[in-house]
């Protein structure tokens, strides 16, 4: 009887605490923190095009096949001996912590984990999706301990959910690691004397550490995590922009002349010679035809604003100034580039949510761009907290948008057709030129009705994309609009979510976006209040390559649709039962990229049927979903 009774108060009690919390301590990186690929001993080697944030290096063998990193390359030096002495920590920290569950060699196919240490015994597979649930506590730790090698099939994923963060989640492997193309992982891996493989594709929010084995990247996005008491990103102390702040277009020393319908906010001048060309009608602003106070009170300013800059001292330096761009990621810092720099395609800032985080880019030599050249904020980065420093002159190439305030010191600068500049341009000494531009003096950084946590995209399917974001604070916010871009630019709206309107709480919100487009697909929230004022929220990328068309909705009702994902022809779709009766067919020639074909369903049964899509770039068999 009493152990009945016993029994009973114990089954109450477990009822009357849901929550049995597994706490696990994180092990402490010490400076391994620092690194996003690191060895102690054995080669670093990179092919392709990868885009990295945080340090690489080895302690003993070499770095190479490495374009601009957005860190630090340590090689046989002190910081990579420190790092081998706290990677070997880490390892036993890891290596000792206490299993509170036991796990198949088996990981992911759609399941489910709560925080904990995990057992693995033997090779380790990880496959489709991993979701790690932190139900609630961002500080919830998940470790694995493998026993064995640690690979995964291509597109796996690792999908962080209710507060999960990656800079807690670890994966210590008793072997080798090789994640196939696409895979997306999350959390440090430490691979114990085993060499690492990370694939074309892949996204590893994380690290990469080995205790002794090579690693190898190819064409991959690493990025070190935030979060867990990582140090917000401030970059470093702006420069003081006195009168020069008045200015959009200047120089201290040369002609300032315009051809072409030009449109500027802010000021036009020059200190020495004159400014032409300019229709007062198109500048908001004023033009200084000749040299007055306020242009000898610029080009005093200026100067001390150059010096500052040049004087700051470097967080990171970029090793490869002609490969600069290239859809390159920098975060707060000093950047240096010790030659004249060719900015070809796209360099994306990203602010990690502060908004008043502040980017220095020093060049010693001169810059130009490419054609289309894009400079692209992310993640609350302002126009008003960039700055370029650059000793010659500066080229902006046909149809450019730039942002940021360029300091060129002795150079001329040229911006040419079609450029959009959101900054300033100024030079201390060269002739300035402009060619139907639009430039605009940036707005300072504004908060917006919403405390923003996060902004996330990440792949649903080889088609689809699942929108996340969370706010911890709102203020008459009636929706969200999610709009699209293919090229960071022109917006469309897609769709909206309702909001709470008015919140202390935290609240999380998502979207799945069905209608994606091959390549690079941009991401921003368009927060509307109650009385229907807007602001935007920062912009998120994800690429999205591969699949020739999506399928949508499915399962459906009266109809399901065919986007076109890639420009195709003799198209033919075919719809069967489940005895092989064609019940549709269509057959075209040539079909575009982004075109949308509907497949009738209202008139058919409720059950499975099989659509058959034959093109010229490949077939495929779809199961459709009557409901």
């Amino acid at each position: 009887m009493k152990k009945a009774l016993l029994y009973t108060v114990t089954i109450v009690s477990l009822l009357l605490f849901p929550k049995v919390n597994f706490a696990q301590t994180p092990p402490q990186l010490g400076t391994a923190a620092n690194f996003v690929i690191f060895t102690s001993v054995g080669a670093v080697t990179n092919t392709g095009t990868s885009h990295l944030t945080g340090s690489v290096g080895s302690n003993s063998g070499s770095s190479t096949g490495f374009g601009n990193v957005n860190g630090v390359m340590q090689n046989n030096n002190a910081a990579s001996a420190q790092a081998t002495t706290d990677l070997l920590s880490v390892y036993k920290q890891l290596d000792t912590a206490k299993s509170t569950f036991s796990h198949a060699p088996l990981l992911g196919n759609g399941d489910t984990l709560n925080a904990g240490v995990y057992s693995v015994s033997g090779n380790t597979t990880l496959n489709l999706n991993l979701t790690l649930n932190g139900k609630g506590d961002s500080s919830a730790v998940f470790i694995f301990q493998i026993q064995g090698t640690l690979s995964s099939g291509a597109n796996a994923k690792v999908i962080l959910i209710n507060g999960a963060q990656a800079c807690n989640v670890f994966w210590k492997v008793e072997g080798a690691v090789n994640l196939a193309a696409a895979t997306t992982m999350r959390g440090t891996i430490v691979a114990n004397n085993a060499a690492i493989d990370i694939s074309t594709d892949d996204t590893l929010e994380g690290r990469a550490l080995s205790t002794a084995g090579a690693i190898s990247i190819n064409g991959v996005s690493a990025y070190t995590p935030t979060g867990c008491g990582s140090p917000l990103l401030t970059g470093p102390v702006a420069p003081d922009l006195a009168s020069t702040a008045n200015f959009a277009l200047f120089s201290a020393n040369g002609a300032v002349t315009n051809s072409g319908a030009t449109f500027v906010k802010g000021d036009v001048g020059t200190n020495v010679g004159l400014t032409t060309g300019f229709d007062a009608l198109n500048v908001n602003g004023k033009i200084h035809p000749i040299p007055d106070d306020s242009t000898a009170a610029c080009a005093s300013d200026l100067l001390i604003v150059y010096n500052y800059l040049n004087t700051l001292p470097a967080d990171i330096e970029l090793l490869y100034p002609a490969q600069f761009g290239n859809n390159l990621v920098l975060t707060p810092h000093t950047y240096l580039m010790n030659a004249a720099t060719t900015f070809t395609d796209t360099l994306y800032l990203n602010a990690q949510g502060n908004a008043n985080a502040v980017f220095v880019i020093k060049i010693n030599g001169a810059l130009s761009t490419s054609t289309y050249s894009k400079v692209i904020l992310l993640n609350g980065a302002q126009a008003s907290n960039v700055f370029w420093k650059v000793d010659g002159a500066v080229n902006i190439n046909d149809n450019s948008i730039f942002k940021g305030t360029i300091v060129a010191n002795n150079g001329a600068i040229s911006l040419n057709t079609g450029d959009s500049l959101d900054g300033r341009a100024l030079t201390t000494n060269g002739a300035f030129s402009t060619a139907a531009i639009n430039a605009a003096i940036p707005a300072s950084g504004s908060t917006l009705p919403v405390t923003w946590l996060s902004f996330t995209a990440e792949k649903n399917t080889s088609t689809t994309v699942l929108l996340k974001w969370s706010t911890a604070n709102e203020i008459n916010n009636h929706h969200f609009d999610v709009q699209r871009s293919s090229n960071g630019t022109n917006f469309s709206t897609l769709g909206s979510v309702v909001a709470s309107h008015n919140s202390a709480t935290v609240q999380n919100y998502s979207y799945t976006e069905f209608k994606t487009i091959n390549g690079n697909n941009f991401y921003r929230l368009k927060q509307v209040d109650l009385d229907g004022k807007s602001k935007y929220s920062a912009v998120v990328k994800i690429n999205m390559t591969g699949a020739l068309w999506a399928i949508f909705p499915n399962p459906a009702t009266s109809k399901t649709t065919v986007q076109i994902r890639s420009q195709l022809k003799n198209v033919s779709f075919i719809l069967v039962d489940n005895y092989g009766k064609i019940i549709y067919y269509r057959s075209l020639q040539n079909v575009s990229a982004g075109e949308f074909k509907d497949i009738p369903l209202s008139n058919l049964s409720k059950g499975m049927y099989m659509l058959k899509i034959e093109s010229d770039k490949g077939n495929k068999t779809e199961k459709i979903i009557v409901k």
